[in-house]
């Protein structure tokens, strides 16, 4: 959809946040990051993105598993890329392999017999931000930790405002017993202990990826509620809510397609800040030990590490740099759109 098929005031709105440059940058930047995890596995791999071999070519990384046989090795287990790349060159044949630009995946422990990890950045031995305690490669965790983390808060913000946007409005709609019941639950709701919850949750199993969405979901969709309510109440008095009733419109209609296209400014402005409280949340959750269980990629994990093995400056500074300008970029999209999004720059109403 073009920007002419746009109502006017979303077109102003657009343009006052492309005008904000430093949200604008930050957007396109995030963009691009996230599109760049998506397929992290064409950067950060440890199967090759493409092999020639005696005539034929092959295209591992989103293939099935290629034993070494299929190369000419003298074993049947996934291939050693990165050996078959020195070979290749070794022997001179025209045979050559194409690795990934980081040639190792975030679960592979890349030991040497000389000396124990953690190993520091190393050009030579391709581990451009070193290892941590176990020899797993730091790039490779952080970008696969990168996508673990931006789709878990993702996932949440979708059940967080579902959960609030329903309640919400149907409390500013409805009012009467209904809000009032509402707002007690959800006082009572948002007083449980969240920290204590996931401790409950994993003494009695692992947690997945799965199971701290649905907790985290549970106990944070009340953050939302009370700001959509308030919107949908001061909505419901407008005179175009009262002509929609006349007209013989029903109360889905008018929350659906009148009340609530009118709020989504408050629904637009938590977006980015909703997601880095869902990336700060998980990494807190990982860095105490409650989160998802090793070695899944995690940046809470490799920030554990980092304090622990301190001889080792550069796994906790990857992190902390890492962390910084990720949760930088969200925080000035979310005050970009804060600013263009709002009612007292641009509204209908005098």
């Amino acid at each position: 959809m073009s920007l002419l098929n746009l109502n006017p005031q979303t077109v102003k709105q657009l343009k006052r946040f492309r005008s904000i440059k430093r949200g604008y940058w930050s957007a396109v930047l995030l963009a691009i990051l996230l599109a760049l995890a998506l397929v992290a596995e064409l950067l950060v791999n440890n199967r090759a993105l493409m092999v020639s071999y005696d005539g034929e070519w092959y295209f591992p990384t989103y293939a099935r598993l290629l034993p070494g046989t299929t190369f000419g090795l003298d074993y049947d287990y996934e291939t050693n890329y990165r050996e078959l790349r020195n070979k290749f060159e070794a022997a001179g044949e025209g045979n050559w392999v194409w690795m990934p630009i980081v040639p190792y995946n975030a679960y592979e422990n890349d030991l040497t017999s000389d000396r124990y990890p953690p190993y520091p950045p190393s050009f030579e031995a391709e581990h451009y931000l070193g290892t941590d305690s176990t020899g797993r490669d730091i790039v490779a965790r952080l970008v696969y930790g990168f996508r673990i983390a931006m789709g878990f808060s993702v996932l949440l913000l979708i059940f967080n405002y579902v959960a609030g946007i329903i309640v919400g409005c149907a409390m500013g709609y409805f009012g009467g017993a209904f809000d009032l019941l509402f707002q007690r639950v959800i006082e009572i709701w948002s007083n449980i202990p969240f920290l204590y919850v996931i401790m409950i949750v994993a003494s009695v199993v692992v947690p997945s990826f799965l199971t701290l969405v649905v907790v985290m979901a549970l106990l944070g969709w009340t953050q939302l509620t009370w700001n959509m309510r308030t919107s949908t109440y001061k909505e419901k008095s407008r005179e175009y809510v009262s002509a929609a009733r006349a007209l013989g419109a029903g109360n889905v209609r008018i929350v659906g397609s009148h009340i609530l296209p009118n709020t989504i400014a408050v629904i637009v402005t938590f977006i980015p800040f909703s997601i880095a409280s869902g990336v700060t949340a998980l990494t807190a959750l990982d860095y105490l030990g409650f989160g998802l269980p090793p070695p899944t990629p995690s940046w809470g994990e490799l920030l554990s590490q980092g304090t622990n093995q301190l001889q080792a400056p550069w796994i906790v500074s990857s992190v902390v740099v890492a962390m910084v300008v990720v949760l930088l970029m969200v925080t000035y999209v979310g005050e970009a759109i804060r600013e263009a999004f709002d009612p007292k720059q641009f509204t209908y109403y005098e």
